[in-house]
């Protein structure tokens, strides 16, 4: 399906601006469509005015929906859509007309001029919402309903005057409370005139054991959470409603979050919405998993402490050996403990089990170029990138990369040697090559005696899952290429 700004750059005339409203809009205007228990659709001019195209759509969480199929995409002719045509050519919200009853049930419909105010200029007008109501279950209404409706009315009134959404504020997250939550309406004073059943358990569980309806809530919600500390200015401005604003307040191991929206019609504020949400389990399972990566991050630090500390043993036993094989062998797991204690090193310091492979990377082939002898005098190199990788590939990933650069600095002697990084979608595919002395006559990866080439083809196949092959480069040396599969995005 297309998105919004596919639409908009490819069949009207809106610009960067315009768009950037319609996002805004669109990103908060679940909002109009709950309290107004009705369809969205949101209708932009099409290129030369001569119809409409259906750019966004939203159902309600509050009711049945009209629309079970997606609209978004569909035009419509001029003339085909009367009260589209009213609403855009008046500049006004249309509710004039009888139900609709061509889908087999009633639908009520309603359009509502979108405005963008220009701050030193003419307001634009950039597109229509079409607000459908399913009347199938209509019934007496109830104080909540009719509080809902007269708050959709007076969104509905600040869309079509420009001042809703918001100007110049940030997109609405996905977690901020909803009108299912809990809502509460205030005058112009910020007294409360209805409190939602929701929001009224909300604040009984913060401690309040009176009645909401007509106090100030500003004062009732800092008596209730900031007793004994100073009161947080957020607070007053949220809890008044004079800006569209959040905030969260706790007492008595509640967490309540609360996000105002002035209510601004004909040009003065005539009281505000104040949705309420216990986000009490969510904050305390966020805690526990910040006390969680935090554990996790500390055993990656003591595991790399441990690891080096190995392998100062190790170094410290391989300086003792009069052996040369024995010496040799222990400089060699030196090098294997330190690559596994550089991986540990960078989860240490990462929020998640993920970690820049890049920077380990650049650190085991440094590593290798430290260690290799005199004579050979090359220094790796690293060609591509290897991006973000889960720390179950990392760890076995390091260790073979140490391998394969050290075998091919202690064997072949290259003057060059570099590391080739092709990722893709599914599979990251890695070449070491060299243009050292190439492999022995009759060489066989399967049958190799090399420890250090056993170790990376069980790394590589065994634990990666992956192909491992090795074999001459035409231009001499040797070149081992790795392909790994990736876990899903």
């Amino acid at each position: 399906m297309p998105t919004l700004s596919d639409l908009v750059a490819r069949h009207t005339a809106l610009d960067e601006a315009d768009l950037d409203w319609l996002h805004s809009l669109v990103s908060d205007w679940q909002l109009l469509a709950d309290l107004s228990f009705a369809d969205l659709i949101l209708w932009a001019p099409l290129l030369g005015e001569n119809g409409w195209i259906a750019i966004a759509q939203m159902r309600p969480t509050t009711g049945p929906t009209v629309y079970h199929d997606d609209i978004v995409g569909s035009v419509a002719a001029k003339g085909e859509r009367h009260l589209i045509d009213t609403a855009w050519n008046e500049r006004r919200i249309c509710r004039e007309g009888d139900p609709d009853w061509s889908t087999g049930v009633p639908v009520r419909e309603e359009t509502i001029p979108v405005r963008r105010a220009v701050e030193g200029g003419e307001a634009r007008f950039l597109a229509v919402i079409q607000r459908s109501t399913n009347l199938s279950s209509a019934r007496t209404p109830s104080r909540l309903e009719l509080t809902y409706l007269q708050s959709a009315s007076d969104l509905a009134q600040m869309v079509a005057e420009g001042r809703f959404p918001f100007s110049g504020d940030e997109p609405i997250l996905v977690r901020s409370p909803r009108v299912g939550d809990g809502l509460l309406r205030l005058d112009r004073a910020g007294r409360v005139t209805y409190a939602s059943p929701n929001a009224l358990s909300a604040y009984r569980r913060l401690g309040l054991h009176a009645d909401l309806v007509g106090a100030e809530l500003g004062r009732v919600t800092a008596q209730l959470c900031y007793a004994d500390e100073p009161i947080n200015e957020d607070l007053m401005i949220v809890a008044s409603g004079r800006a569209a604003k959040e905030t969260e307040v706790e007492s008595g191991g509640t967490i309540v979050q609360l996000r105002a929206i002035p209510l601004i019609v004909g040009g003065g504020r005539i009281g505000a919405l104040v949705l309420i949400r216990d986000v009490t389990e969510l904050r305390r399972r966020e805690r526990e998993l910040m006390t969680k990566d935090a554990t996790i991050r500390e055993i990656h630090h003591r595991v790399k402490n441990n690891l080096q500390t190995v392998a100062a043993l190790l170094r410290l036993q391989a300086r003792r050996l009069q052996v040369p094989e024995g010496r040799e062998a222990l400089e060699e797991a030196v090098r294997r403990v330190g690559s596994i204690a550089i991986v540990h090193e960078t989860l240490s310091h990462a929020p998640e089990e993920f970690v820049d492979f890049d920077e380990i990377a650049d650190r085991v082939i440094a590593m290798a170029g430290e260690v290799s002898s005199a004579e050979v005098a090359v220094t790796p190199r690293r060609v591509g990138g290897f991006g973000v990788l889960p720390s179950l590939i990392a760890t076995p990933l390091a260790m073979a990369l140490t391998e394969l650069l050290q075998n091919a600095l202690q064997h072949g002697r290259p003057k060059r040697l570099e590391v080739v990084v092709e990722p893709g979608h599914d599979r990251l595919n890695l070449t070491v090559w060299d243009d050292g002395g190439g492999l022995p006559s009759g060489f066989d990866l399967d049958s190799s005696t090399s420890l250090g080439l056993q170790i990376v083809r069980t790394l590589v196949v065994g634990e990666l899952s992956g192909r491992l092959s090795i074999q001459p480069r035409l231009e001499g040396g040797t070149e081992v290429v790795m392909s790994i599969p990736l876990p899903p995005a």
